[in-house]
């Protein structure tokens, strides 16, 4: 018995490590063919169509009321539509790679915003962390400003750090509200299905060419992945996970995510990869690990 538990486990880190690596590649393919904010939509909306099945099956589709409600379409609007939804914009003008990276830095502004809101108490090791990681942003675009002259590029920099904020703020708010998950794919149904619904309306309003018929097959698959795997599988094995590690050890794999977004960058879509890529990447994974690690961290449940 439990060696199919550790089994399970060990599928379950494998998933969440793996798989929300991917989707930054899943992300660059959908949008090559299909505007931004319907590859966001459709992917959110397949998810809670998913969830809903579920949910029926399991005789668990309720009216989670009024207050509840709200604070889940707050996190949708933070979390999901700006978060996920900006970073499917931006990755139209910039690479997997750099959209992973700027995205690993979240953690900084999260623990940024704590220390604003008192959530958190300052220590020279934090502060360390957050000079390490912005030091590797600095690093990135040290030789490359010239690229900022560039308004797309720009853009979808700028995207970028507006989606780590929205996630950072639904982080923060989730803290701040002290707020508990009595049944966490409940929940989350009516989070995917408010940002579905929202971003398909983004998508017929601010998409300038919506022909149907040039989406490629490639680029639709890479869709319904983001649905399948990248929405609803990832946070099953996501809540399997954190219910058998430590938070900060489950954590630890958002540093597995964006090494694997990277390669695959590099592998796939024939991204560059150069070496001041590289020392960027060492340095904003270096500080986010040391805002984030406690004593003990790796000891067992």
């Amino acid at each position: 018995m439990k060696f199919s538990k550790d089994i399970r486990l060990i599928i379950a880190v494998f998933t969440v490590a793996i798989v929300w690596g991917t989707t930054f590649l899943g992300i660059k393919i959908g949008v090559e063919t299909i505007p931004p904010w319907f590859v966001a939509g459709i992917r959110q909306f397949l998810a809670a169509l998913i969830l809903m099945v579920f949910l029926l099956f399991r005789k668990e589709l309720t009216w989670i009321g009024r207050k509840n409600f709200i604070v889940q379409i707050t996190l949708s609007s933070l979390m999901l539509i700006m978060a996920n939804g900006l970073t499917t914009v931006a990755e139209a003008h910039v690479s997997s790679s750099l959209a992973s990276l700027v995205s690993s830095m979240s953690p900084i502004m999260v623990l940024i915003g704590s220390l604003m809101f008192g959530l958190e108490k300052f220590s020279y090791r934090s502060l360390a962390g957050i000079l390490l990681g912005f030091s590797g942003v600095v690093f990135i675009f040290w030789n490359g400003i010239s690229d900022l002259a560039n308004p797309n590029y720009l853009s979808g920099i700028f995207l970028l750090f507006l989606a780590i904020c929205g996630w950072a703020g639904g982080t923060i708010y989730t803290k701040k509200i002290q707020y508990r998950n009595e049944n966490l794919f409940l929940n989350l149904f009516y989070q995917f299905a408010f940002a579905g619904i929202v971003q398909l309306v983004f998508a017929f309003i601010f998409s300038e060419n919506f022909d149907f018929s040039t989406w490629s097959g490639r680029s639709i698959l890479a869709t319904l992945y983001l649905a399948l795997f990248g929405s609803v599988a990832a946070y099953f094995a996501f809540n399997y996970a954190l219910k058998r590690l430590l938070p900060t050890q489950v954590s630890m794999l958002s540093y597995v995510n964006t090494v694997i977004a990277i390669f695959l960058g590099w592998l796939v879509l024939n991204e560059e990869i150069t070496l001041k890529f590289i020392v960027a990447a060492v340095l904003i994974i270096s500080g986010v690990f040391m805002m984030n690690y406690k004593h003990g961290m790796f000891a067992k449940k």
